[in-house]
Formats: C-alpha cells, structure tokens, sequence
C-alpha cells in the first residue's frame, strides 16, 4: 500500500504526462485544481493543504479527463480516478 505523499507524487506525474502544466504554491485554502485557458491544460495545486487534500484536487482534476489503463498506475491512484466523488 502506498503512503499518500507517494500517491500525490504519481498523480502529478499522471498529470504533467497528460500534457497538464503544474503549479504547486501557496493559495492560502482558496479553490485550486485544473482548468484550460490560453490553449494549455493547468494543475494548481495549493500547498496550504494537508497531502491528502492535495491528492484529491489533483484526482478531481483528472478525473474524465484523462484515461489511464490499469497498471499504468498504483492501484490505489487508479481506484480514485475511476471513481466518482460523493456528493
């Protein structure tokens, strides 16, 4: 089983192999995670939250957008972007 920082470290690795370019800063709590603008596909990642947190904005924004086949990736990562968020 891999610890969370190892799973956030795969998912942006996921993401920038996608094609997304990554920011990790300080964005204080505020809304973070992908978006397009300027013909490009962007990850913010806030680093005012806890590794977890970051994980999941960055699962949220592959999600649908990025298909990975099993095995590509750890299982665990996998599990959470085939997975839909609870509402």
């Amino acid at each position: 089983m891999m610890h969370t920082v190892e799973l956030l470290e795969a998912a942006i690795s996921l993401a920038r192999s996608s094609g997304f370019v990554v920011r990790q800063d300080w964005f204080g709590g505020f809304s973070a995670g992908a978006c397009e603008f300027q013909g490009r596909r962007w990850m913010f990642i806030d680093l005012a939250l806890s590794p977890r947190e970051q994980l999941e904005q960055v699962a949220e924004g592959l999600r649908g957008i990025v298909h990975v086949p099993q095995g590509e990736v750890p299982p665990q990562l996998h599990a959470m972007l085939n997975s839909r968020k609870a509402a």
